[in-house]
């Protein structure tokens, strides 16, 4: 790190913060007797919504039996279910649960923190930072989707 009247190296801020979520995460389903792959599979499912568990294999990077088994371990817990397909009586359907109490109790206190820290923004550095997020993941989804090619 640099010294204290220098500007901090921003690739070092950054993989810091980085590794500061993804800790996060992981003590996070720890927590809620999930594994990471699991939680991350079920955060996929509340932000776009049931899928095939081949398009949950996909978006997990995870191959079709490793995902059959996070499908059963999140049906198991009670946050997904399947769900038969009304034209295809073979294919099936994941989709959320209500709401997951448990991990939201968890996460909670980050989730606090973290709105406190918006707090202190102005208007317009948090539309600055939400527009970085919403560019930032999709540059980091097709980076993922150009290494799953190679």
């Amino acid at each position: 790190m640099s010294t204290p009247s220098m500007r901090p190296d921003a690739g070092e801020v950054y993989r810091q913060y980085l590794s500061a979520v993804l800790l996060h995460g992981h003590a996070s389903a720890h927590a809620c007797n999930l594994g990471a792959t699991d939680l991350y599979a079920l955060n996929i499912l509340h932000l776009v919504g049931a899928m095939t568990p081949g398009e949950l294999a996909a978006r997990t990077g995870l191959t079709t039996g490793p995902t059959t088994r996070l499908v059963d371990r999140l049906e198991q817990a009670g946050y997904v279910r399947r769900v038969p397909d009304s034209s295809d009586r073979r294919k099936v359907s994941v989709e959320p649960v209500g709401e997951p109490v448990e991990l939201d109790r968890v996460m909670a206190p980050a989730r606090e923190k973290i709105g406190q820290i918006f707090g202190s923004y102005a208007p317009e550095q948090l539309d600055v930072l939400f527009d970085y997020f919403a560019r930032a993941a999709t540059a980091y989804q097709e980076a993922a989707e150009q290494l799953r090619d190679q």
